[in-house]
């Protein structure tokens, strides 16, 4: 068997990727299913399995090359097969998009790693780990370890064989590091978000006592967080108010019939932001396991574009980290992010005696343009009525 790989399509949103990594050479075997190279887009990096048994007879793209979906990106093939077939196919396949190619040779010589060493020695590396070991020059087959070398090995090993490799600019040890693609990108969104918004943030604190005993009550039957109950209350509430749920274009508000909401997650190099679609017309439960899905699926790196994109909201909770409130950035081009801080024991006086009770702080960042203070106050004391009464909810 024969057949032409391309550069995958991995979502609707999906138009081109920068192939980072080539996990066979010209001439080697492959087997039907194996990993055969890696795709970046945006935040994401993605093994893809090669098509068929036979010989990697010729590699179209090289690692570091920018292509259109769909564009030919090597050959596989029989030993001795005749290829001119496929080759010329390849190339009317591949000549428009051959234009659009885009150099990134400083972006390999950060990210890629010598894959030769670790097939040697049989060893499977996640792609963030094996972009990570070749930041701090560690190799990744002197790790022993049973399984696939994670992010978390590479930098256990950095640390006990002192490999981190340094740019020393002072005799007071100054040091240069390079920014990963993942921090690139989110650097340059930060940055036009804050360009285009004009942005405040308005805080509240909330009285989680009976959210939480809603959480208690429901475990049995599946297990919830404050995060996936957050996620239907914000749903419902932006149904209230189209504007929070809104983008801005030129003189014009683009409203909403829908929330999808994007809730970030943080991983060891970075941040990412999968989105929930249709949660005002889903449940708490398929809520609940779509959002435990994505989590998933971002910390083994397996997240698609599609994944990424299409929120109308998002909501960043830094409350387990001790948090006691921020001001999240907004992610564009929506108007409006909720941060969710820690909750904290403490004494209120209700009915002139002093109790203690969970009081949590939310974070409310809106865009000016759209969203004025009174408008962001109603949005937040909807939020809080929901949380201090969830029975209002329609789980």
């Amino acid at each position: 068997m024969s057949c032409i790989e391309v550069m995958p399509k991995l979502g609707m949103t999906m138009k081109e990727g920068t192939l980072v990594n080539w996990h066979r050479n010209e001439g080697e075997t492959v087997k039907e299913g194996e990993i055969l190279f890696e795709v970046e887009t945006d935040k994401l990096t993605n093994e893809i399995e090669a098509k068929e048994d036979g010989v990697l007879r010729k590699v179209l793209v090289n690692e570091g090359e920018t292509v259109k979906c769909l564009t030919p990106v090597a050959i596989i093939a029989g030993k001795d097969e005749d290829i001119s077939g496929l080759l010329k196919q390849a190339e009317a396949g591949g000549s428009k998009a051959a234009a659009h190619k885009t150099s990134t040779k400083e972006k390999i010589e950060d990210e890629n790693i010598d894959t030769a060493d670790i097939e040697t020695h049989r060893v499977k590396v996640s792609p963030a780990a094996a972009k990570l070991a070749k930041e701090l020059n560690v190799d990744p087959s002197s790790i022993k370890k049973n399984g696939r070398i994670m992010k978390k090995d590479i930098l256990e090993a950095s640390k006990t064989s002192k490999a981190v490799e340094m740019q020393h600019t002072s005799n007071r040890g100054e040091k240069t590091v390079k920014m990963s693609n993942m921090r690139k990108v989110i650097a340059e969104r930060m940055k036009k978000s804050a360009s285009i918004s004009p942005a405040v943030t308005y805080n509240m604190t909330m009285d989680t006592s009976e959210l939480k005993r809603l959480k208690n009550s429901i475990k049995d039957i599946f297990k919830v967080t404050y995060t996936d109950l957050l996620i239907k209350i914000v749903s419902q509430v932006l149904k209230e108010f189209p504007l929070a749920n809104c983008s801005v274009e030129r003189d014009a508000f683009i409203l909403k019939d829908y929330v999808n909401m994007g809730v970030a997650v943080a991983l060891d190099d970075g941040l990412l932001v999968p989105v929930i679609k249709n949660c005002d017309i889903k449940g708490l439960r398929q809520i609940t396991a779509e959002f435990n899905e994505l989590v998933e699926k971002a910390r083994e790196n397996k997240l698609v574009p599609d994944d990424l994109t299409g929120g109308t909201f998002t909501i960043t909770n830094l409350g387990m980290f001790g948090i006691d409130t921020f001001s999240p950035i907004i992610n564009q081009p929506e108007v409006a992010i909720l941060g969710v801080n820690k909750i904290v024991n403490t004494p209120v006086v209700v009915n002139g005696q002093i109790i203690v009770r969970p009081l949590m702080s939310m974070s409310l960042t809106a865009d000016h343009r759209a969203i004025d203070g009174a408008y962001a106050a109603r949005v937040l004391q909807r939020i809080k009525q929901y949380v201090e009464k969830p029975g209002l909810l329609v789980l």
